[in-house]
């Protein structure tokens, strides 16, 4: 069953080498549950005011940016390796989630989205 679930499934954007300043593509986790899906999204340094979140039709979109806090003005970079720019996600299911319920939280940098079925 798992296996034709997850045929269902087109996830737009893929990570590759991308350097600061460009659009990024978290990577992403969705399992179905006997109440709807739960999708975890792989946000490390990312604050929970720049997410967006929205569902249009089957389509699930999570957009927002990462930046960086912790450095002060002035100073410069020896190796730069994070990612601080734009991202998004964009996931289609099978089937319409218009009428989901969402919850949603950060845990240990990942982005957890509950989709509970309409009724």
């Amino acid at each position: 069953m798992a296996k034709s679930t997850n045929r269902l499934f087109q996830f737009v954007g893929t990570s590759k080498n991308v350097r600061s300043g460009q659009l990024w593509y978290p990577a992403a986790d969705v399992y179905q549950t006997p109440d709807g899906w739960v999708v975890k999204v792989e946000l490390a340094g990312v604050s929970p005011e720049d997410i967006e979140i929205d569902i249009q039709g089957n389509v699930l979109y999570i957009a927002g940016s990462r930046r960086d806090r912790s450095c002060a003005a002035g100073v410069s970079y020896q190796q730069m390796e994070i990612t601080y720019s734009n991202f998004e996600k964009t996931l289609k299911f099978p089937h319409s989630i218009d009428n989901a319920k969402i919850e949603h939280q950060f845990e240990n940098g990942l982005l957890i989205i509950q989709l509970h079925k309409g009724k």
